[in-house]
């Protein structure tokens, strides 16, 4: 913490990293204790760094990163007095680059992949605790750019106002420009400019009108501390229709957050909360308010009971891998030919948590891998049970997330749970969803092409959900096309469905892939689907998903029909 004026608030910390994944994950590992903002290269990095000279408490430095690296920001750093005295730890998984970086001012390490969270937020604090202990003041009252007050004096403020004027109950809003980069990078930095002080005069006159004050907290992030409104609806609306007036050949769009008055808590605590719900509205066009209420402060208590619990999950072996089967409908009867691993998890004292819960929230903060690496073990040790039992195996699909492909230990993982059970790689098939492809599609597919030349086969999971551009198609390196669930369901009643569906078969026979259409339910949805010519289901028309006892029985009766 960082004490100014009697006011105590909470250090600055910069992420830089090409790698949205990386930043996302060290991002959750650090805002418990830190505030964090972040940059995705260098030329961003230094533009963070100048617009947060005086409050910024040290940089999580990425070395490899295009347009400027880390090594030419630590450069620029150590030629500028008032950016040299902020301390640096350095991110890489070069070995041979620390000593360069060292001699450019870098202060510490973080080896990718990344150490354990615990390890992380060590490091940060001790280098924040040996920097030098300075004090760290706002460089002005007020924000030049939109004549808003500056974050450290609204802080310094607001937290007067909280201790010494209680019978005023004000709420916290955090007011975002969505995508202002975007903005910037297609309209230019003097027309971006442009737009944020017409959103502090915007704000200017609100304030006019009720009792509060405000601040530009970071680029495009404002936030107000006023009495309570009666419609935050209607006054991001106002908000909006000003500015969509002023600018009327741009597209530009608002978010809000609120939290609403606490009587137990001050205005860091509120304006943390209000950031919080800013920020589950991103790219939420539609529904771009939230308020912050008990529901929201469940779920993040929930949330992060979560990610404080996966490591002993994984330990204390609390997920357990179901298997759903999948079958071949073109034979006559249908026939057992693989089958889909899914997680679940029971929790000792929450009990059984849906899948729907968890796996969002890790593959959100990179956590995922955790999840991913265990069901990949599990199923490589079943397999090679199985094969052991009964004579022979199914392959089984295991999922692989934006996350696994980006991990450059990924190939050896896979290839230690095929070596270590004495697979073979067609044992073990990948699912990857079609909207993994939709950022860094090049190198995604690079390094799909890579695992599938060693033998694996790829699955892409919910195709036709809307993400990949059609002309892609042809590129990406899969085997298997998985049919989106939401063309099934209807194919019954809507021509549309079916007419999609056939679509995706035709595009298929095109590819030369096969297709598995997932959560089949009923004889008429099966009918259909065998008649236009897919290959696999799988869904509860045959069977659940089962525990491996379970699953086993359906591979001994498959052992008979062999044997016939």
């Amino acid at each position: 913490m960082i004490e100014s004026g009697g006011i105590k608030r909470r250090h600055l910390v910069l992420i830089v990293d090409d790698h949205e994944i990386n930043r996302d994950a060290l991002g959750v590992t650090l805002e418990d204790e830190y505030d964090v903002i972040y940059a995705e290269n260098g030329v961003e990095a230094l533009k963070q760094i100048e617009a947060h000279i005086n409050t910024l408490s040290i940089i999580l430095l990425d070395l490899m990163m295009p347009e400027m690296n880390g090594f030419e920001v630590l450069d620029y750093m150590r030629n500028h007095p008032d950016m040299k005295r902020i301390p640096v730890i350095v991110l890489t998984a070069e070995k041979n680059a620390e000593l360069e970086a060292l001699q450019l001012g870098a202060a510490d390490f973080i080896t990718k992949p990344f150490d354990m969270p615990e390890v992380i937020i060590a490091r940060v604090a001790r280098i924040i605790e040996l920097s030098d202990g300075r004090q760290l003041i706002s460089a002005a009252e007020h924000d030049s750019l939109t004549n808003l007050y500056s974050i450290n004096f609204f802080m310094e403020y607001a937290n007067n106002i909280s201790h010494f004027m209680k019978e005023l109950h004000m709420d916290a809003i955090s007011l975002n420009i969505e995508q202002f980069h975007t903005v910037n990078a297609l309209h230019g930095r003097e027309f971006g400019d442009h737009v944020l002080k017409f959103v502090g005069t915007m704000i200017t006159e609100f304030l006019k009108q009720t009792t509060g004050i405000a601040c530009r907290a970071e680029a495009d992030r404002f936030m107000i501390y006023c009495l309570p409104q009666p419609d935050y609806g209607a006054l991001l609306k106002h908000f909006q229709e000003q500015l969509s007036e002023a600018l009327p050949n741009v597209n530009i769009h608002l978010r809000m957050g609120v939290q609403p008055y606490h009587s137990e808590m001050d205005p860091v605590q509120m304006f943390d909360r209000a950031v919080t719900a800013c920020n589950m509205r991103r790219r939420d066009y539609q529904n771009p308010l939230m308020i912050y209420d008990e529901q929201m402060e469940q779920k993040e208590l929930l949330n992060q009971r979560l990610i404080n619990d996966l490591r002993a999950a994984v330990e204390e072996g609390q997920f357990t891998v179901f298997f759903q089967p999948k079958y071949d409908i073109q034979s006559n009867p249908p026939r057992l030919t693989s089958a889909e691993a899914l997680v679940r998890w029971k929790h000792p004292e929450l009990g059984l948590i849906s899948p729907g819960t968890f796996i969002p929230l890790f593959e959100g903060n990179g956590l995922i891998s955790v999840v991913d690496h265990y069901v990949w073990k599990q199923t490589g040790k079943q397999i090679a049970e199985w094969k052991k039992n009964y004579g022979f195996g199914l392959p089984i699909s295991v999922n692989l997330s934006r996350t696994d492909v980006f991990d450059p230990e990924l190939i050896g993982i896979l290839k230690s749970v095929v070596e270590e059970n004495d697979l073979t790689y067609q044992d073990l098939l990948l699912e990857i969803s079609e909207s993994a492809y939709t950022e860094n599609a090049r190198q995604m597919i690079d390094v799909i092409k890579r695992i599938r030349s060693l033998g694996f086969r790829i699955e892409m999971d919910d195709f036709g959900s809307g993400y990949s551009s059609l002309n892609m198609q042809s590129e990406m390196p899969v085997d298997v096309l998985k049919m989106d669930m939401k063309f099934v369901r209807n194919i019954e009643v809507s021509e549309t469905d079916l007419t999609l569906v056939r679509l995706v078969e035709d595009i298929a026979k095109y590819l030369k892939l096969k297709v598995v259409a997932e959560g089949v339910e009923t004889e008429g949805q099966l009918s259909l689907l065998k008649h236009t010519g897919c290959d696999l289901v799988q869904g509860y028309y045959f069977s659940k998903p089962l525990p491996a006892d379970e699953f086993a029985k359906l591979l001994e009766k498959e052992k008979r029909q062999r044997g016939k």
